[in-house]
């Protein structure tokens, strides 16, 4: 009792001087002494190990009065020998405190608890004011996978009996915590066993249900969820319609949405804000502006006041409808308006090409106190490399890390694009570089562009060995990134690799389409092979695929610049056939071919068809007639002399 003489005897409780002198025992073995420390093997026997001791067992009393006194650094000090055979009976004794119950969960291991004493402990806490607690716990169970639901619920069903609990809420937190979990099939699974045992869950229990289905897409489900509420005579909520409207909205069914709004005043609840938002904001998604500011109209009339997400919905749908001026208005009218609204207005202006306008927006949005984001800047980047003004856009770029806003796999996709664009493969591929650096894993935008730019640079080997590359990631290629490809090999006069690149589509299941076989039809032409490309249009047809206005211009350019021009007006005919009209392209080419063939009359006809058509005649067209006149001229006065 060496350690006792450190202590006042006197000034210790009972229960102090009990748990002291146990500790003591553990203690004065451990740390007085320089022999071995020990190793619980069982409840009855100790030999020596070089290991850490641990604690023998304590007796259920002492334990149940350390808890009840809070003496956690003792509970802490003894859990590695608290077995669940004791755990279960004190939880017992502690089922009207649920309080001291979850904080002895916090100190207890992992082998004090087996599924049983797990279920009672959740069970307990579940009577506890907040939910947290229960459902966290909750989840742990689920997820270590010891059990099925069916077990799960048929335990907590049995401890609902044994505590003669009136209220259903251990099964509810069971299905929240599946919700939690995105397990939505078996949270309806234990909805329909609550149904079995005659206990309604709650609305707020079914609402946290019906929104999973909602995010999960899986609309059929909530409807017939929806349907069993109402059998079970499950009172709905505000948030229930609210809910069921975005449902049907998703659905595409706006207007049984906005009627819904009428059914939900006739049982007596009001719409707030979100309800009316929802409606509006689907209305607004699909383009329908007008109709949305009818119910507007309704919404204000009720006394309900906009917030800044019904000003959002408006503002992102007008401008992308290119209607900024409204949109602008729409933006005076908002008290608070945030990064969303300034990133619309910003987006539209740079749709539209006004880049000044939408760096003024920009520079507003500042003004007022509202950080520019990561997209904001992406926005503008990509609007400055597509004008073409590369010095502002690097400006830009050093600004947004000025202000430690770091680049994402978005804005590289941005800078290595616009580098392509430019035909600069070193800045591109140094961004590249520089993204892998920074971890930023990139995607088949990033490698699209990078096989595009190879291709105009005549660099097919690097372009395949990037395709290999790309695969070995894990990335599987799309239908745009095998057009880059074929394009690339077309252009290079590769089609037999072009076609292999085909076979390839073919074999990883990558629908080809017209935009394919064009460039294959174009490959083709390039080398004269003219009877090959129209075979092309033939398969197309035989693969569902409707050849367009640029698959018949390339046969018609490709016979005009062989001097076939009969041919080249059969399909010009069948392209009108087709319901297509002439463009400047298949003037051009026709009129070539002509001028080709010394036509040089009819192709002053065709010219001024051309123009009755509403078509302007490019340079090329007058210099191709011009240089046909001119060598008629030559060959009449070659002949008279």
């Amino acid at each position: 009792m060496l350690l006792l003489k450190f202590f006042n005897l006197k000034s210790l409780k009972p229960l102090e001087f009990k748990t002291l002198l146990c500790t003591n025992h553990l203690l004065s073995r451990a740390h007085l002494s320089t022999a071995p420390q020990l190793k619980l093997h069982s409840q009855s026997q100790v030999t020596v190990s070089d290991n850490l001791s641990t604690p023998p067992p304590i007796s259920e009393s002492l334990l149940l009065d350390s808890i009840k006194s809070s003496q956690w650094h003792f509970i802490k000090q003894v859990a590695p020998s608290v077995t669940p055979s004791v755990i279960c009976p004190i939880l017992t004794h502690l089922s009207q405190n649920p309080q001291l119950v979850l904080q002895l969960l916090t100190h207890l291991q992992s082998n004090s608890l087996d599924f049983k004493t797990y279920c009672l402990a959740i069970a307990i806490i579940s009577r506890l004011s907040s939910p947290k607690p229960a459902i966290e716990y909750l989840r742990k169970l689920i997820t270590h996978g010891i059990a099925t639901n069916r077990v799960i619920f048929d335990e907590l069903a049995l401890l609902h009996s044994k505590f003669n609990l009136k209220s259903s809420i251990v099964f509810d937190y069971l299905v929240m915590a599946y919700c939690e979990l995105k397990k939505a099939s078996v949270a309806l699974d234990c909805f329909y066993m609550m149904k079995e045992k005659g206990v309604s869950p709650k609305t707020e229990t079914c609402n946290m249900m019906l929104s999973l289905l909602l995010k999960l897409n899986r609309t059929d489900m909530a409807w017939v969820l929806y349907a069993e509420m109402f059998r079970l005579k499950i009172k709905s909520s505000l948030r229930t319609y609210n809910i069921m409207i975005n449902v049907l909205c998703k659905e595409g069914k706006l207007t049984k949405a906005k009627e819904f709004i009428g059914y939900m005043e006739t049982l007596g609840v009001k719409p707030n804000t979100v309800t009316y938002n929802t409606v509006i904001h689907a209305y607004c998604m699909r383009g329908k502006v007008d109709v949305a500011q009818g119910i507007f109209k309704d919404m204000k009339d009720k006394g309900l006041e906009p917030d800044s997400y019904t000003y959002n919905a408006f503002i992102i749908a007008m401008c992308k409808a290119g209607r900024l001026e409204e949109a602008s208005e729409l933006l005076k009218n908002m008290l608070v308006p945030d990064a969303v609204t300034y990133n619309a207005l910003i987006d539209g202006y740079c749709t539209k090409g006004d880049l000044d306008k939408a760096i003024a927006y920009r520079d507003e949005m500042i003004s007022r106190g509202i950080n520019a984001s990561l997209v904001t800047y992406n926005l503008l980047i990509h609007a400055l490399f597509m004008e073409g003004r590369m010095g502002e856009a690097d400006d830009m770029i050093k600004e947004m890390r000025g202000k430690d806003i770091h680049p994402d796999a978005i804005t590289y996709n941005i800078l290595i694009n616009g580098y392509c664009r430019c035909g600069d493969v070193e800045k591109a591929f140094s961004r590249y570089d520089e993204m892998m650096k920074k971890g930023i894993q990139p995607t088949q935008v990033t490698y699209t562009s990078l096989i595009f730019v190879l291709g105009k640079k005549n660099r097919m080997t690097e372009a395949d060995n990037l395709f290999k590359k790309m695969q070995q990631r894990g990335l599987r290629p799309d239908l745009i990134m095998f057009n880059a490809l074929i394009d690339g090999h077309c252009g290079n006069g590769n089609i037999e690799r072009a076609f292999s690149v085909l076979e390839d589509m073919d074999k990883m299941k990558v629908l080809p389409d017209e935009v394919t076989y064009n460039t294959l039809m174009q490959g083709y032409c390039r080398q004269g092979k003219v009877e090959e490309a129209r075979q092309l249009l033939d398969e197309m047809k035989r693969r569902g695929i409707k050849p367009d206005h640029i698959s018949y211009n390339t046969l018609i350019s490709g016979y005009s610049k062989r001097g076939d021009i009969n041919d080249a007006f059969k399909v010009r005919d069948e392209m009108l056939s087709k319901g297509f009209n002439p463009t400047l392209l298949t003037y051009n080419a026709l009129i070539q071919g002509l001028c080709k063939n010394q036509e040089a009359e009819h192709a002053e006809e065709l010219l001024k068809e051309m123009v009755r058509n509403g078509i302007t005649p490019s340079d090329s067209t007058y210099i191709s007639i011009m240089e046909a006149i001119g060598k008629a001229e030559d060959l009449v006065g070659n002949v008279d002399s």
